[in-house]
């Protein structure tokens, strides 16, 4: 059977498993819709929570990222898996005491405003569809390459499968086909992991192999210092090695920690379980099953890193790259091993150009002095591995591995699964924030449960046309583009979550005022830099650290964005007047987490 069909039979299969849990399991009120009838016991919440959120970054662009940068980009396993504990203590199982559906609407209960409830909205819409740009573009980076159709078609028909599932089954449907999502994606992740890991160190576990020994060079140099050796040779910075801002490190981590504290699509699946320590317990599920991924993701992406780099430069498995030829035009195109290389190209993620004319790809780091003078001495135009996409790495990992074909099928289901489930969660709180918060809460307080029903599956039907259109042209790798999402959602939705829970002073004013100042400061640095928004008469700054506020990047100020919120929203509650009894003995009872809290969805 070639490459194609399994593909087309393994991705087919799972998107029938995932279509029809949701015919089975279909939302037919709006507790169901927005929050499953409350009886998903802890255990199978962790697993939907888990694939929740780990999305098209997490699975397709995080080891991408982490290969091509090392060290530095370990700060996307510090800041997301931390997020888990903060959430785990501080946020759900409060929050479900609450025992409300929506974000939007605690905060609008909680500082008594439908203002407030509303700018809550706005910033929920926001983070969701900056968040749900990385899905999309994951699923047509999938499709693109796996069904050998375009990435936007691709992307078209995960928006559609998306669309089949989600819009009919709500947060029930979604529910239980992110648990069947969670099983495909972590076995699709681990099983390569194990195969590669195996064959470079001997050791079947990848998180050993890591920091194990280098099996190929038959020494004792471990892994590790083999990627340096190897990575310095061709003139790029050391792997293991820690070369950025120790500041912007440390607020690019808290900015991931509390963002995922503060994720709207997240937070709703604690409103699904039966009682308040099942929130709690769910948490800690979520982080039991996240870390079953995350524990292999430094591996997958130095493994892969070294692979790469070893399939351009055949003798860097010596460490002696440089002593003999880079692969050559002849190698790509005749040996099947290498047919990877031609196939990725054909979906523009990858390309080389044979600058020189020699027949031979060189792939080195031509910003380096040293290497400027090896390329001088020996007639070399450049690099000519001119494009490698990050997005593309583990799914192209089991081909560059020579992996048996199954298991390549099996990570492009695990790739569409990761995607989707995320998507899918994202687009239902979009969803929900619309229909409940706004028609409901706002515009129609009196329309009836179908009608409302009926006004989610129209949002939500809306909300992935949205999220398709800017899939087609996303402004960033899917881990990039994320982690911009999650600068949102801790500059917003977790300093008026963290003071409407602890805080008995702070007021709507106060509330209000907070939301806007991270919303727009958070907004305003990071359009600054990447210039998504075009103002005529202006120009965009260079996006270096050179132009960054204390060397701190746009990626990294969600954690200003949320030090401005915490101080403009005391500041104004300060000068306003105080939150009345009510509300102050609300938030007493709120801290007192005994019972499972009714949800009125009122």
């Amino acid at each position: 059977m070639d490459q194609y069909t399994l593909n087309l039979l393994v991705v087919g299969a799972s998107f029938a498993l995932y279509i029809g849990i949701a015919i089975w399991a279909r939302a037919g009120s709006t507790s169901e819709f927005y929050a499953a009838g409350q009886g998903v016991p802890p255990v199978m919440n962790g697993m939907a929570t888990a694939a929740d959120w780990m999305s098209a970054a997490s699975f397709i662009s995080m080891a991408g990222l982490i290969a091509f940068v090392g060290y530095d980009n370990s700060t996307f396993l510090m800041g997301w898996t931390g997020g888990y504990v903060l959430l785990a203590l501080l946020l759900a199982p409060y929050l479900r005491k609450f025992g409300k559906f929506t974000v939007p609407e605690f905060v609008g209960d909680r500082f008594y405003s439908n203002g407030a409830r509303i700018v809550a909205v706005i910033c929920l819409i926001v983070i969701s569809v900056t968040y749900v740009i990385g899905q999309m573009r994951g699923v047509g980076v999938t499709f693109a390459r796996f069904l050998e159709v375009s990435t936007d078609t691709g992307l078209y028909i995960g928006a559609s499968i998306v669309f089949a599932y989600a819009v009919f089954g709500g947060m029930k449907g979604i529910t239980y086909t992110q648990v069947a999502q969670y099983c495909v994606l972590i076995v699709a992740y681990t099983i390569p992991a194990l195969f590669i890991s195996l064959q470079m160190t001997g050791s079947i576990l990848p998180q050993l192999g890591l920091i194990g020994t280098y099996a190929p060079s038959g020494g004792d140099l471990t892994f590790l210092a083999k990627l340096d050796q190897v990575v310095m040779e061709l003139g790029f910075s050391q792997y293991t090695a820690h070369s950025t801002s120790t500041l912007n490190m440390i607020f690019f981590t808290m900015s991931l920690m509390i963002g995922t504290a503060g994720l709207p699509h997240v937070i709703i699946r604690f409103f699904t379980v039966p009682k308040v320590a099942d929130a709690r317990w769910s948490a800690g599920w979520a982080l039991v099953f996240i870390a079953l991924l995350y524990t292999v993701a430094p591996a997958v992406g130095s493994m892969a890193r070294l692979n790469i780099t070893t399939t351009f430069w055949p003798n860097a498995v010596t460490g002696e790259a440089l002593a003999g030829d880079p692969i050559s035009l002849e190698e790509i195109n005749t040996n099947p091993e290498l047919s990877w290389i031609n196939t990725w190209k054909n979906t523009g993620l990858l390309d080389f150009e044979d600058k020189n004319g020699d027949g031979f790809i060189q792939y080195y780091n031509d910003g380096n002095a040293g290497m400027q003078a090896i390329a001088a001495e020996r007639g070399w135009a450049g690099n000519e591995l001119t494009k490698f996409d990050r997005d593309m790495l583990v799914l192209a990992n089991p081909e560059i591995a020579a992996l048996p074909g199954w298991v390549i099928a099996l990570v492009a289901a695990g790739g569409l699964a990761a995607a989707l489930s995320t998507a899918a969660g994202l687009l239902l709180a979009i969803s929900s924030a619309i229909s409940h918060d706004l028609i409901k809460g706002s515009i129609n307080p009196n329309i009836s449960e179908k009608g409302e029903l009926l006004a989610a599956r129209v949002a939500m039907g809306f909300a992935i046309l949205l999220a398709t259109w800017l899939g087609l042209n996303p402004p960033g790798f899917a881990a990039q583009v994320v982690a911009l999402a999650f600068g949102l959602a801790a500059a917003t939705i977790f300093p008026v979550l963290m003071m409407g829970i602890f805080s008995k002073r702070v007021n709507k004013e106060g509330a209000i005022a907070g939301m806007l100042v991270g919303l727009f400061s958070t907004s305003i640095y990071i359009f600054l830099f990447l210039g998504w928004f075009f103002i005529p008469g202006t120009a965009t700054l260079a996006n270096t650290p050179d132009n960054w506020l204390f060397g701190i990047s746009p990626a990294s100020f969600g954690t200003v964005g949320a030090i401005l919120n915490f101080a403009a929203a005391y500041i104004v509650s300060g000068l306003t007047k105080a939150p009345p009894r009510e509300i102050q003995e609300l938030v007493e009872s709120i801290r007192v987490p005994k019972g499972a809290g009714a949800a009125t969805g009122h």
